[in-house]
């Protein structure tokens, strides 16, 4: 899939979002990249950002740890905003048996970035729901494929601060996307919240 055809199925998934009444939801996190989501899917919400330690424990795998810090997040905030419907969530990145998070530094960044030239990855966002006393958790999976960088286009999309503080050093969205050859799965997953996913969490709760 090119592109092109990511904007396509990026727009159609909006357009689909977009024709059925969403409630109003409060997003705990300061993430601009899932606000821009639901801005796009027309889906009113209120941003509640949270201090969560977000560090791995022991042996955690990637649906285990996504999942529980997006519980984390929403908890948090329904202890602050009881009676909303709260949505939590947490993207990581994983290539073969290894988890990719936030670089902490540039050489960390260029260290992903490598890794994940020229093959298929995983993208995983666990995402938690609470309204009243229940609470929903479940986690999305997406395939992507990076085209193989050079070191000096790798040293470049360091340079731009761009992959900074995302978990595999990349942006989809951004200008990572020309580095992006394939995606299998939910584009909106990759960018860090998969509303199709949401979507059907929400009406479990009807």
């Amino acid at each position: 899939m090119n592109a092109p055809e990511l904007d396509d199925l990026a727009r159609d998934s909006g357009d689909r979002l977009r024709s059925s009444p969403l409630p109003k939801i409060v997003l705990a996190s300061a993430s601009p990249r899932r606000a821009e989501i639901l801005r796009t899917v027309n889906w009113p919400f209120e941003i509640l950002p949270l201090n969560i330690d977000e560090t791995r424990e022991a042996a955690e795998d990637a649906p285990t740890y996504v999942q529980r810090l997006a519980r984390a997040k929403a908890e948090a905030a329904a202890a602050r905003s009881s009676g909303s419907l709260i949505v939590g969530a947490d993207t990581t990145v994983v290539i073969g048996d290894q988890i990719l998070e936030k670089p902490d530094d540039q050489d960390g960044a260029r260290q992903m970035l490598l890794q994940l030239s020229g093959h298929w990855h995983k993208v995983l966002t666990g995402v938690a729901l609470i309204h009243a006393s229940e609470l929903r958790v479940a986690y999305e999976t997406t395939e992507v494929k990076f085209a193989v960088m050079s070191q000096d286009e790798i040293n470049w999309y360091v340079s731009t601060g761009e992959p900074t503080d995302k978990a595999g050093a990349y942006a989809i969205q951004g200008l990572g996307a020309r580095f992006i050859e394939g995606i299998r799965g939910d584009y909106f997953n990759v960018m860090g919240l998969p509303v199709r996913l949401l979507y059907e969490m929400l009406r479990q709760f009807s």
